[in-house]
């Protein structure tokens, strides 16, 4: 086999995931305000100070994906899923969750929703759940299982996929 062809099949050292996450995220949050101004679908009940309720909600989530890129930061290892990982990240947030950046950007367009008074956002948080389930984790999991093999199983087996 010629190392053209050699190159062309092996496995890249990366998740080879379907879409970039801060991407899906920007499309939920694109098409839930666009639907919102189409249709208003408010949902928040009269009083509630739905927007600092949103903004905290939203800062929370904020707070979450910092704190989980600090430690993917601190470890040495890659952020961008298009680049390979280098260790298993088990501090920080990766002790309670595989998949805190993405339970961030969840929190964090839960608490726009709120801040915003739109049903619609909170809508589209099921395609961008299941974009970042199927088309981003499923394949990270696997390249993960693939490069650190035991270790990456004995960290899946400790720790949970969401919460």
């Amino acid at each position: 086999m010629s190392d053209l062809c050699r190159a062309m099949s092996e496995t890249p050292d990366h998740a080879n995931t379907l879409v970039r996450p801060p991407i899906a995220l920007l499309l939920a949050l694109l098409a839930g305000l666009t639907l919102d101004w189409l249709h208003p679908l408010p949902f928040a009940p009269a009083g509630l100070p739905h927007a600092w309720a949103g903004a905290g909600i939203f800062v929370i989530g904020l707070a979450i994906v910092v704190w989980a890129i600090t430690a993917l930061k601190a470890a040495g290892t890659s952020v961008q899923g298009y680049k390979p990982t280098s260790a298993i990240v088990d501090h920080g947030p990766y002790r309670f969750t595989r998949n805190p950046v993405y339970v961030g950007m969840l929190v964090g367009l839960a608490g726009l929703a709120v801040a915003f008074d739109t049903l619609w956002l909170l809508v589209t948080l099921v395609p961008f759940f299941a974009i970042i389930r199927f088309g981003v984790v499923a394949r990270e999991e696997a390249y993960l299982d693939r490069k650190f093999g035991d270790a990456y199983r004995s960290y899946r087996a400790r720790v949970r996929r969401w919460l």
